[in-house]
C-alpha cells in the first residue's frame, strides 16, 4: 500500500511524485548516467582511448532498454546492473567493437546502483526541502491567524493549565524545522560517488583512481567519500532515521489534530475529511489519522534498515538487498506524509473551542 500504485486505497499512503523519483525508471536513468559519465572520465584521464566516451554514451539512452526484460534477467543475476551492463556492452559492440571493453571498466554492480541511488536522492531531497519549507510556512500562518486562541494544555492526556493554540503550534513547527535543519547533513552524507571496484580496492585504475573519481564525481554533481562505501552503510541508516524524523514530526501534528477534533473537545475545525459507512453524520479526521499511521510505519522500518549495517566482509548481497526493499517504501511514506500534512494544515478553519 506504500507502493507507486494507489489502487483501492487511493492516495492515502502514496505520493506519486516521490514514487516517480525513487522508481525503477529513475534507477535505470541513474545507472546509465553513471556508465556514460564513467566512460567520459576514463577518456578524460587517458585510461581509455579517444572515442570511448561518445561510443558508450551514445548507447545510454534509457529508451533503448526494456525494464521488464532487465527485471527478468535480474531475477537470475541478483541485481539489475548485471543485465544492464551486458545489454549496454552488446549495443556498444555492435557499433564500436573496439570500445566495448571499456564499458563499466573497473566498476562493480554496487558502484552503479549506489551511485544511481545518490543521483535519485538529489531530486528527492529537493522535494522534501521544498515541501517541509511549505509546511513550516503554513504553520506560521496558523500561528498568525489563530495563535492567540486559548485552549486547555494537557500533559499525559490530562488537563493541565490553559495555553494558547500558538503554544501548541510552535511545538509542531519546531519538529518541522528540526527536520529541515538536519536535512543538509543527511544530503551531504548520501550524495556521494561509489567507485571502489569488486572488493573496494579499485585496483584496475592504478594510480589514476583519484583523478578518475574526482572527474566522475564532478560530472555527476556528487562528492568523493573519504572511505570505501560498499560495506560502510551509516549514511543509509541515517537517511532512514531522517525519513522517520520527518514522518514522526508530521505524525505528532496528526495525533494532536485528531485529538483536538474529538466531538467532546471541538478545539479545531477542519474542512473536508472522511465519512463513515455506518454513521453519515460523522466527519473523521482522516488526514490526521494517516499521518500517525505513516509515522508508525516508518518508525518500524528504521529498525529493519539498521540491519543493513551488518555487511559481511567487503560486500554483502543480503544486507544490500534489504535496503532495496525498505528505502523506497520509506521515501514514499515520508512523501505522502508531507503531502497530507500540507493538505491538513490548509484545511484548518478554526482553532480554539467553537
Amino acid at each position: 500500500m506504500t507502493g507507486s500504485h494507489a489502487g483501492l486505497f487511493g492516495e492515502l499512503f502514496v505520493d506519486r511524485e516521490m514514487a516517480d523519483a525513487i522508481s525503477d525508471r529513475a534507477l535505470l536513468h541513474g545507472m546509465l548516467g553513471f556508465e556514460a559519465m564513467l566512460a567520459r572520465a576514463l577518456e578524460a584521464e587517458s585510461v581509455a582511448p579517444q572515442g570511448t566516451a561518445d561510443a558508450i554514451a551514445g548507447q545510454c539512452d534509457p529508451d533503448f532498454y526494456d525494464i521488464a526484460e532487465l527485471g527478468r534477467a535480474a531475477t537470475l543475476a541478483g541485481n539489475p546492473a548485471i543485465p544492464l551492463v551486458k545489454a549496454l556492452t552488446a549495443r556498444v559492440a555492435a557499433v564500436a567493437p573496439e570500445q566495448a571493453k571499456w564499458v563499466h571498466f573497473g566498476a562493480t554492480s554496487q558502484d552503479v546502483i549506489d551511485t544511481a541511488l545518490a543521483l535519485k536522492l538529489k531530486d528527492i531531497f529537493y522535494l522534501f526541502e521544498a515541501r517541509l519549507t511549505g509546511i513550516a510556512a503554513l504553520l506560521e500562518g496558523l500561528i498568525e491567524s489563530f495563535g492567540s486562541a486559548e485552549i486547555p494544555g494537557r500533559t499525559r492526556m490530562q488537563s493541565a493549565i490553559p495555553i494558547t493554540a500558538g503554544d501548541r503550534i510552535r511545538v509542531w513547527l519546531a519538529g518541522v524545522n528540526q527536520a529541515l535543519e538536519t536535512l543538509e547533513g543527511v544530503r551531504n552524507q548520501n550524495l556521494i560517488l561509489s567507485l571502489a571496484g569488486a572488493a573496494g580496492t579499485a585496483e584496475k585504475y592504478g594510480p589514476k583512481i583519484g583523478n578518475v573519481r574526482a572527474t566522475l564525481a564532478q560530472s555527476l554533481g556528487l562528492t568523493v567519500p573519504g572511505y570505501v562505501p560498499h560495506a560502510a552503510r551509516g549514511r543509509i541508516a541515517d537517511l532512514g532515521g531522517w525519513l522517520s524524523r520527518v514522518t514522526g514530526a508530521l505524525g505528532k501534528i496528526g495525533q494532536d489534530v485528531a485529538l483536538m477534533a474529538q466531538n467532546e473537545l471541538g478545539e479545531i475545525g477542519l474542512s473536508g475529511g472522511g465519512g463513515s459507512s455506518a454513521m453519515p453524520h460523522k466527519q473523521n479526521p482522516v488526514r490526521a489519522e494517516v499521518l500517525v499511521s505513516l509515522a508508525r510505519f516508518n518508525a518500524t522500518q528504521v529498525a529493519a534498515l539498521h540491519q543493513s549495517l551488518i555487511h559481511e566482509q567487503e560486500r554483502s548481497g543480503a544486507a544490500w538487498t534489504l535496503e532495496w526493499m525498505l528505502l523506497p517504501q520509506m521515501v514514499i511514506a515520508a512523501g505522502a506524509s508531507t503531502r497530507l500534512a500540507a493538505e491538513l494544515l490548509g484545511s484548518v478553519e478554526r482553532l480554539g473551542e467553537g
